[in-house]
């Protein structure tokens, strides 16, 4: 398998949802007029595709907005509330059969390339830690990700680790002579 991404389109909702709703509880269950509403605001919409396949199926999706955006999501407004410089993503879902294939880290290339390019000092996104989803806590980790917050719905039945990983690690320290 190749892997490489191409832009989403709202075609593309035929094959998005049955792959989101496959990913729940790790993101919620959407229907085709919320997803789409969510790939509206999306200022990256990617899916990765299998580039060897003679039709490029895409095995995985990934939608991520820039800050000072009017999307309506409390995890988004959580990190507007706090003022990080970060580009946020909302969803990311990979295929369970492709999953183990760095097909994560193939979709994460571009979003951190495009907030270097947009001038952003941060990813950002969240993890479900209630429901728990150790298994991206420690994939969001090894791609230098940290837990600056945490999230808890009001019903008490639901909370997310609220991550940011820096677009330029910092210079190490000097070391002294």
């Amino acid at each position: 398998m190749t892997p490489t991404t191409r832009d989403l389109v709202p075609a593309d909702l035929a094959w998005m949802v049955p792959l989101n709703n496959a990913a729940v509880p790790a993101v919620p269950p959407m229907d085709a007029a919320s997803l789409g509403e969510v790939l509206g605001h999306a200022d990256l919409a990617i899916a990765v595709v299998d580039a060897d396949a003679p039709d490029a199926t895409p095995v995985g999706m990934l939608l991520a907005m820039q800050p000072g955006g009017a999307y309506d999501s409390a995890n988004y407004r959580w990190f507007e509330e706090r003022g990080v410089d970060g580009l946020y993503v909302d969803r990311i879902v990979v295929a369970d059969a492709h999953r183990g294939r760095r097909l994560g880290q193939v979709l994460y290339a571009r979003v951190f390339a495009e907030a270097r390019r947009t001038g952003r000092a941060a990813v950002t996104c969240e993890v479900n830690t209630l429901p728990p989803n150790p298994g991206s806590l420690a994939f969001h980790g090894r791609l230098g990700f940290a837990r600056i917050g945490e999230l808890v719905d009001a019903d008490g039945l639901h909370a997310v680790a609220m991550l940011s990983a820096p677009v330029d690690p910092p210079a190490p320290a000097p070391v002294a002579p």
